[in-house]
C-alpha cells in the first residue's frame, strides 16, 4: 500500500462528513477549504488561482467524489512529498472532520475510551481496512490480529466469544466491519470488560506506534560509549530503517541515530564487563555494544534488529504492510481452496447420490429374485416344468444385472476421470479469469490515463487560449505606446528646439553681462584712484590742520587764531 493510497483512505473520510445530505456530492465552498486545509497539512504550496478555476461559482451545483479526484491528484497528491509533512497530522484533520458527524457517543459512559485512544483506533482500522471504498476491515483482520494484538499488549486473554457475536450479525457478514462499528465494539466494553482506562489507553497506544509508526521494537538496554567506553542505560527504538536511542522512554532527548542497511549485522558476544546477555551491532564505521536485561530479551532484540536489516535491503519501509499484503494473500488462497473444495464436495455428493441409486436398483433387482424364489417354492408342484425355464430366466437377469453392475463400476471410474478433468480444466479456467482481470485492470488503468491527459489536454489548450488573448492585448498596448512614445519624442524635439534657443538667448545676454562688468570694473579702479588721491588730501589738510592748531604766542592758540580768521 503506497502513500497516495494510505492519504486517500483518510481523505475519504473528511469528504464523505462534509456530504451532510448523503447523497454523494459536497459543496464547492466546503471543498475549498477542505484543500487549503490539505496543502497546509501536507506542506503544499497554495495555488489560489487553480482552487478558483476549478470551483468557479458559475459552475453548476456540488462536486462529487469522482468530480473532486481529477483536483485531488493534479494539484495535491501529485505534489505530495514523502518524508516533508508529518502524516499523523493528515489523520487528525480528517479525523476531526469525521469524528464531529459519526463517532456520537454517551460521555457519561465509563467504557467510552478517550478521544485520542478512538483517533488511534481509527488509524489503525485505516491501515488494516481493504483497499475498496466504502472502507472496511475483513473479521479476520479485526479478530485474529487487531483485537488479539490489544489484547496481547494488555497482557489478557482475548475473548472471543463476544467477538463471535458481533460478527453473527448480518451485516457484517454481507459488507464487513466498519469503523463505527468497531469503535462502538470497544465502547461496549465487552473485550476490555474489568480494565482499567490507562491500561486500555498504554495498550492502544503500543499497538498504535508498533502497527503505524512502524517500530518494530521499543526498551531499555545497556549500551556502551564509543569514547568514555563508559556503560549507560538508554531507550531504544527500532525501526526498520534506524535504531534510536534516547535517555528515557519518553523521547525526548536523542542520543544518536543508527542507520540500518546491507552492511550492518548483529552478533551475540560473551558476558565481560560485569555485562551478561550482550551483543553488538556492527556498521560499516563503528561497532555498538549493547546489554539486555535477560536472554529472552536478547534474542528477541537481535531477532527484530535482523528482520529490520532484512526490510532495509528489500527496500520495504514497514513490516506490517508486508505482513498485511501476505495475511490478505493467504486469505484469498483459503478462499480459494474452500470454493475448490466446496465444489469438489458437490461432484462427490453427485456422484454418491449416483451410486446410491444404482444400489438401490440393484437391491429391488435382489428383492424381486428373492419374492420370484418364493414364488416358485409356492409352486414348485404345480409349475415344476416350468421351472427350469423360470430359473434359466432368473440366471439371465443375474448376469444381466453383474454386467449392469461391471459397467456401472467401469461409468463411474470415467465419471471420476472426467471429474479430474473437470478439475483440472477449472483451475485453467480460474487461471484465465486471474489473466482476464488483470487485462481488465489495464485496461481500466489505460482509460483512467486517458481521461487524465485529456483532461490535462483541455486545460493546456484553455492556457494556450488566455497566452494569446494576452498576448494580444499586449500587442496593442505595445502600439498604443509606440505612438505615445513618437507624440512623446516630437514634443521633446520642440522643447530641444525651444530650450536651444533659450540657451542661445542666454549666451547673448551673458555676453553683455560681462561687458557691463568689464565696464564696471573700470569704473571702480576709477573710483578707487579718485578715493586714494583725496585720501592724500585728507592727509595734507590734517597735517595743514595740526599745525595751524599749534600756539602762536603767549595767552593764545591756534584754534582762537582760526576762530579769529573765520
Amino acid at each position: 500500500m503506497d502513500l497516495r493510497s494510505e492519504l486517500l483512505k483518510s481523505i475519504w473520510y473528511g469528504f464523505t462528513a462534509l456530504d451532510l445530505e448523503r447523497s454523494g456530492k459536497v459543496s464547492k465552498s466546503q471543498l475549498k477549504v477542505l484543500s487549503h486545509n490539505l496543502c497546509t497539512v501536507l506542506c503544499i504550496p497554495h495555488d489560489p488561482v487553480a482552487l478558483e478555476d476549478h470551483f468557479r461559482d458559475d459552475d453548476d451545483g456540488p462536486v462529487s467524489s469522482q468530480g473532486y479526484m481529477p483536483y485531488l491528484n493534479k494539484y495535491i497528491l501529485d505534489k505530495v512529498v514523502e518524508g516533508s509533512f508529518i502524516k499523523e497530522n493528515v489523520d487528525e484533520l480528517c479525523w476531526t472532520l469525521t469524528a464531529k458527524k459519526n463517532y456520537r457517543t454517551d460521555k457519561s459512559s465509563c467504557s467510552v475510551v478517550p478521544e485520542r485512544d478512538a483517533f488511534r483506533l481509527w488509524c489503525l482500522f485505516n491501515f488494516l481496512s481493504e483497499d475498496k471504498y466504502p472502507l472496511v476491515m475483513v473479521p479476520d483482520e479485526v479478530g485474529q490480529y487487531l483485537l488479539k494484538k490489544i489484547c496481547m499488549a494488555m497482557s489478557i486473554e482475548f475473548n472471543c466469544v463476544e467477538l463471535e457475536d458481533f460478527l453473527s450479525q448480518d451485516t457484517v457478514q454481507q459488507s464487513g466491519i466498519t469503523v463505527w462499528g468497531f469503535l462502538d465494539l470497544i465502547n461496549s466494553g465487552k473485550i476490555t470488560r474489568g480494565i482499567e482506562k490507562d491500561i486500555i489507553s498504554m495498550a492502544i497506544e503500543e499497538v498504535y506506534r508498533e502497527i503505524v509508526g512502524d517500530v518494530l521494537k521499543e526498551g531499555y538496554l545497556w549500551k556502551k560509549g564509543q569514547l568514555r567506553r563508559n556503560w549507560k542505560e538508554r531507550w531504544f527504538t527500532l525501526r526498520p530503517s534506524n535504531l534510536s536511542y534516547y535517555t528515557g522512554e519518553d523521547r525526548k532527548d536523542c542520543q544518536g541515530n543508527i542507520v540500518l542497511d546491507e552492511n550492518c549485522c548483529v552478533e551475540v558476544l560473551p558476558d565481560r564487563d560485569g555485562k551478561r546477555c550482550m551483543f553488538c551491532l556492527k556498521t560499516l564505521s563503528k561497532t555498538y555494544e549493547m546489554s539486555a536485561s535477560d536472554t529472552k530479551q536478547r534474542q528477541e532484540w537481535t531477532a527484530a534488529i535482523q528482520t529490520a536489516i532484512r526490510l532495509s535491503i528489500e527496500g520495504k519501509n514497514s513490516l506490517h504492510k508486508d505482513l498485511k499484503l501476505k495475511r490478505r494473500e493467504q486469505r484469498e488462497q483459503r478462499e480459494k481452496r474452500r470454493q475448490a473444495k466446496e465444489e469438489e464436495l458437490q461432484r462427490l455428493r453427485a456422484l454418491q447420490e449416483e451410486r446410491e441409486r444404482k444400489l438401490a436398483e440393484l437391491e429391488l433387482l435382489k428383492e424381486a429374485q428373492k419374492q420370484a424364489q418364493v414364488l416358485l417354492e409356492q409352486d414348485e408342484q404345480r409349475r415344476r416344468q416350468q421351472h427350469e425355464q423360470l430359473q434359466q430366466a432368473l440366471e439371465v437377469q443375474l448376469r444381466e444385472a453383474e454386467e449392469a453392475r461391471v459397467s456401472m463400476q467401469a461409468e463411474m471410474a470415467l465419471k471420476e476421470e472426467e471429474a479430474q478433468r473437470q478439475r483440472k480444466r477449472i483451475q485453467e479456467l480460474e487461471e484465465m479469469q486471474k489473466r482476464l482481470e488483470e487485462a481488465l485492470q489495464q485496461e481500466i488503468k489505460a482509460r483512467m490515463d486517458e481521461e487524465a491527459f485529456r483532461l490535462a489536454q483541455a486545460g493546456l489548450l484553455a492556457e494556450e487560449e488566455d497566452k494569446m488573448k494576452a498576448l494580444m492585448s499586449l500587442q496593442e498596448e505595445q502600439e498604443e505606446y509606440i505612438l505615445k512614445t513618437q507624440r512623446e519624442k516630437q514634443e521633446l524635439k520642440q522643447e530641444m528646439e525651444t530650450k536651444s534657443r533659450a540657451l542661445e538667448e542666454a549666451q547673448r545676454q551673458l555676453e553683455e553681462v560681462r561687458a557691463n562688468r568689464h565696464r564696471v570694473d573700470q569704473d571702480v579702479v576709477a573710483a578707487q584712484r579718485k578715493l586714494r588721491q583725496a585720501s592724500t588730501n585728507v592727509k595734507h589738510w590734517n597735517v595743514q590742520m595740526n599745525r595751524l592748531m599749534r600756539p602762536i604766542g603767549p595767552g593764545g592758540t591756534g584754534a582762537e587764531l582760526i576762530r579769529y580768521v573765520l
